[in-house]
């Protein structure tokens, strides 16, 4: 199967690109959203929950600030000038996860007090939850996209992920690949690898 490039960024360099751009922002991300239900559902406009809804809003906005300029800068940019986008789907799965970045950079400049300042509290808590269900819809849409097969819309990967068509087993329980003697649980090599 194919993979976008979004997939492929969290697989590669494993555990640390799927801590440091799914677990992470993810993580702030449901701490605001879960916190913000509380908010809304209580009207308790202060105390520790609020407090841990500013904190975790502030943190994730900055993150995202710093997630959206990597990836602009070295992936976006280099795959756009190498017109190796695979297909629209990829293009919707790493463009949606960035967008869905900036509801939460507008969410820590309204916690940071730069934006909506002059707001009631009310109206204040409307424009944070509308953020947070503008993110929810783009994270959820930069998964969807992202688990999905290029290949749907025709991408054609490298032919290096497939198994050899001829292989015999040998009386000893070694399989043969041509003239190459192979054990059992050996994969082929090949001199392809990952697409960067």
């Amino acid at each position: 199967m194919n993979m976008t490039h979004y997939m492929e960024l969290l697989a590669t360099n494993q555990p640390w690109n799927l801590i440091i751009f799914m677990a992470i922002p993810v993580i702030l991300a449901e701490t605001v959203a879960i916190t913000e239900l509380y908010i809304l559902y209580t009207r308790k406009l202060r105390g520790w929950v609020r407090n841990l809804n500013r904190f975790a809003g502030v943190v994730v906005g900055l993150y995202f600030i710093g997630i959206i300029v990597y990836l602009l800068a070295n992936a976006v940019l280099p795959i756009t000038q190498a017109g190796e986008w695979r297909t629209i789907i990829d293009v919707i799965a790493v463009s949606t996860y960035l967008i869905g970045g900036i509801p939460m950079v507008l969410i820590a400049l309204q916690d940071l007090g730069i934006l909506h300042k002059g707001a009631s509290e009310e109206r204040k808590l409307a424009y944070h939850a509308t953020y947070v269900a503008v993110f929810l819809v783009f994270a959820h849409l930069a998964m969807i996209a992202g688990m999905a097969d290029p290949g749907l819309l025709g991408y054609q990967g490298d032919a290096t992920h497939t198994m050899p068509a001829q292989q015999h087993m040998m009386p000893d329980g070694q399989m043969m690949k041509g003239d190459m003697p192979m054990t059992p649980h050996q994969m082929p090599m090949h001199s392809g690898g990952m697409h960067k």
